[in-house]
């Protein structure tokens, strides 16, 4: 998914962004500033709480540019999902949640498990969502006759395609 999203934002990095307040913009849906510093600003309070000292994590703008990439690509997956015909419910989430914390070693492990994905806690149900997108989009595909290793560019290449079918730009600062 980190290769998708690599290559997704790299096409939609040489587009600016004139709308005050817009970190981004994907068709009618705005990315703004301040939800991208809220994810920012939770992952660097919740490192405040943790052991980091055996973690690679993160740091500055590149901190910043992963949580403009999280959220565009979280927003792109939810649209090729759609035109699909995909949906990811409220219970779906909920049950991926509960495995999540069962993987991880409760809720108690959680924060630290967060803090080493570069997750904000409020945006793990839209990370869980994004996840769950990759998956069923990937399914679709193979049904369609893609190979296992086919997979991983043709969602690329879709989120690519909707990027362009949307229009999507990215604020230069």
């Amino acid at each position: 998914m980190k290769k998708i999203l690599a290559t997704a934002i790299a096409t939609f990095l040489l587009a600016g962004c004139s709308q005050i307040g817009a970190a981004a913009t994907v068709g009618d849906t705005k990315i703004t500033q301040a939800l991208v510093q809220g994810s920012v600003d939770s992952i660097l309070s919740e490192r405040a709480k943790v052991d980091t000292s055996q973690m690679q994590l993160e740091t500055g703008e590149s901190l910043n540019r992963g949580q403009l990439r999280f959220h565009l690509l979280s927003t792109l997956l939810r649209e090729v999902g759609a035109e699909l015909k995909l949906t990811v419910s409220k219970a779906e989430i909920d049950t991926r949640r509960a495995s999540i914390l069962e993987q991880v070693g409760g809720a108690a492990a959680l924060p630290s498990a967060l803090v080493g994905a570069g997750i904000a806690p409020e945006d793990l149900d839209t990370y869980i969502e994004a996840i769950s997108y990759s998956e069923k989009i990937s399914q679709a595909l193979i049904a369609a006759g893609a190979t296992e290793e086919q997979v991983g560019q043709e969602i690329q290449n879709l989120v690519v395609a909707k990027s362009k079918e949307l229009g999507v730009t990215i604020n230069p600062r």
